[in-house]
């Protein structure tokens, strides 16, 4: 290995190489010797740039839970009827996390095993019931239907748009990310409006 290829490894760099490791291996089954040898570099050279394993683990998880937060405090998420709050709020869901694939992928995959862990679980928490508060305001403002139970509804919305994880792969073959945001908003939202 030569020194010019060390002197380009950056954190983001190899915070993108340990979140992939992270996704393929688990996290509890990835070790330091498994992300040296993903990342072409030494264990020390690792350890230049980060304390251990958890401290990517923690800014890779960070950098999808600030994307889905930062929703939360764009204006259109704030303003307006909670029904459009709420559309829009799925909306950019689906765009962060087709935006931050691996690192959402990640992020649903933790399990509370480490500190980070159940710290990252408290924190996706939290913003499950920022968006169950939105959608409890719709149907209360008679916006959507108020014939189902807020937590499933809440918990039915999140599993179709965590699902994605699960097949998306932005090759350019199959549908971009407009087009999956608008065919979930479509699917929720004509399931939870008001029938006639």
């Amino acid at each position: 290995m030569t020194t010019a290829k060390r002197d380009t490894y950056t954190p983001e760099t190899l915070l993108s190489v340990a979140v992939q490791v992270f996704n393929e291996r688990g996290y509890d089954g990835t070790s330091m010797e498994h992300l040296s040898k993903a990342a072409g570099i030494s264990k020390s050279s690792i350890y230049h740039h980060v304390t251990g394993k958890e401290e990517l683990l923690r800014r890779a998880v960070s950098r999808a839970l600030d994307g889905l937060f930062e929703i939360l405090d764009e204006d259109p998420a704030r303003v307006g009827s909670a029904e459009g709050r709420l559309e829009y709020v799925v909306r950019r869901m689906v765009e962060v996390l087709i935006t931050e694939l691996p690192y959402v992928t990640l992020l649903l995959r933790v399990r509370g095993n480490t500190g980070t862990e159940r710290w990252a679980l408290d924190r996706r928490r939290d913003f499950d019931h920022r968006v169950a508060d939105l959608l409890r305001a719709a149907a209360d403002a008679g916006e959507v239907r108020g014939d189902v139970e807020v937590r499933l509804a809440t918990r039915l919305v999140f599993g179709m748009i965590n699902s994605i994880v699960e097949w998306y792969r932005p090759d350019g073959r199959g549908m971009n990310e407009r087009e999956v945001a608008d065919a979930v908003v479509r699917l929720v939202f004509s399931g939870l409006r008001k029938q006639d």
